[in-house]
């Protein structure tokens, strides 16, 4: 993934996606473009981790997901593998 404004920042794209870094106003844009990129490598299968906090991040990611015509399911992560603090995401191919 790329930030134009500040310079080329990469993240490494191996369907596990850490929000705890980005803003929540480019919570967002970091989302879409995470699934863009994961889709161009066929990685159907994600992890995006949005903290538990007070919701705001897992909200946004959540809104998003539902409306995402390339997501075909989502839900929260159980066990020990952070609980409500993250999503898995099945893309469709």
């Amino acid at each position: 993934m790329v930030d134009d404004e500040m310079g080329a920042i990469e993240y490494p794209v191996d369907g596990t996606l850490d929000l705890h870094m980005f803003a929540p106003e480019d919570t967002k844009e970091a989302v879409l473009e995470y699934i863009r990129v994961c889709l161009e490598k066929n990685i159907l299968k994600l992890r995006i981790v949005h903290g538990k906090g007070i919701g705001v991040k897992r909200e946004i990611v959540r809104k998003l997901l539902e409306s995402h015509p390339q997501v075909k399911s989502f839900h929260h992560e159980g066990g020990s593998g952070g609980g409500w603090g993250a999503t898995v995401v099945d893309l469709k191919p």
